[in-house]
């Protein structure tokens, strides 16, 4: 039932969410235990560090245009069959240059691919481009101008992405400035592998409208309320959060209460092979652990509606699509 209905998801990588099939038409001698092994993370990873380590592997298979365009295509194909009907797809373009592609032509090859498989599979999704935390400033400004310079080709944000841990949040203020100040959409990762005071850095100098994750809020009730106040969304993803060991089982987490809050929230995948689940996983998950209903799972996608980078006259044609469709159900 879950599976049929329309759904929204607005945080998802497409270097972690190679399918096996995806993979073995970018190398066909590639073994389906190496993929079970090199790129899906195990059921228990010690931390965000250690998962984002086997995230490496199928980045090293997206280095050539036939890869990313297998990718990307794959990726809207994976979307379509669950019936996700607006999806904010988000890569690091400078993660894909080790073969001689330019960023822009990287830029270009994946938002080419998207757009035509869109078409295919009657779908709309959109790109989010990532800065990544180890990176430098002038890496992050560079990519904080693809943004700006690809807009017309379906970008909508820059994201800060990575080790949350174990880099600083200072050398990214420069491009967050850059992007805030030519008006683009902007998204942070926090309150993943850190708690509250990460967050609240994020916000006072990077000034997100989302932020990825962010569900370590819940350790402090101040800040909760400001999320609140400012209407600050969170990409929430469960699965994952558990996968990296945030919280040790999913009764453990905290997406009921944040959302029992008041805070706006949406339920993401984050990667469809990292992590190994769909949204239609993630959802019979929430049911069967929190009693969500499909009023919860209503109430969430037209937040992440709200929430999108998607133009007014789309968000109208989704939210009459969603409600629809839960109606008649």
């Amino acid at each position: 039932m879950q599976n049929s209905l329309p759904k929204i998801e607005l945080h998802l990588h497409l270097d972690c969410s190679l399918s096996y099939d995806a993979v073995r038409q970018i190398d066909p001698a590639y073994a389906r235990a190496r993929y079970d092994t090199d790129i899906i993370a195990p059921p228990k990873c010690r931390d965000l560090a250690d998962y984002l380590a086997r995230t490496r592997n199928s980045v090293g298979l997206l280095q050539t245009e036939a890869a990313l365009r297998i990718a990307a295509r794959d990726l809207v194909r994976q979307l379509a069959a669950e019936n996700v009907i607006y999806a904010e797809i988000r890569f690091a373009p400078l993660l894909h240059l080790a073969n001689g592609l330019p960023p822009e032509q990287v830029v270009e090859i994946v938002a080419a691919a998207t757009q035509a498989a869109n078409a295919e599979y009657g779908i709309e999704t959109r790109l989010i481009l990532c800065t990544l935390r180890h990176f430098s400033e002038a890496q992050g400004l560079q990519t904080a101008q693809l943004v700006e310079r690809y807009q017309d080709q379906g970008v909508v944000a820059l994201d800060l992405a990575g080790g949350e841990a174990d880099f600083p949040l200072e050398p990214h203020i420069a491009a967050f400035t850059y992007a805030r100040e030519q008006g683009l959409n902007r998204i942070a990762h926090g309150g993943e592998a850190l708690g509250p005071a990460s967050v609240r850095a994020i916000l006072a100098k990077l000034h997100p409208m989302r932020i990825g994750h962010g569900v370590r809020s819940i350790d402090d009730p101040a800040l909760v309320e400001q999320l609140i106040a400012a209407n600050v969304h969170l990409e929430v993803c469960p699965t994952c959060n558990v996968q990296i060991d945030i919280y040790d089982t999913l009764p453990d987490h905290p997406v009921d209460r944040l959302y029992r809050a008041g805070v706006s929230l949406s339920i993401n995948t984050d990667a469809r092979a990292t992590t190994p689940t769909t949204l239609t996983a993630d959802y019979a998950a929430l049911r069967d652990t929190f009693g969500w209903t499909e009023a919860e799972l209503l109430a969430t996608n037209l937040n992440a509606i709200t929430a999108s980078f998607a133009p007014p006259e789309l968000k109208n044609t989704l939210t009459a699509q969603l409600r629809a469709a839960y109606q008649a159900n």
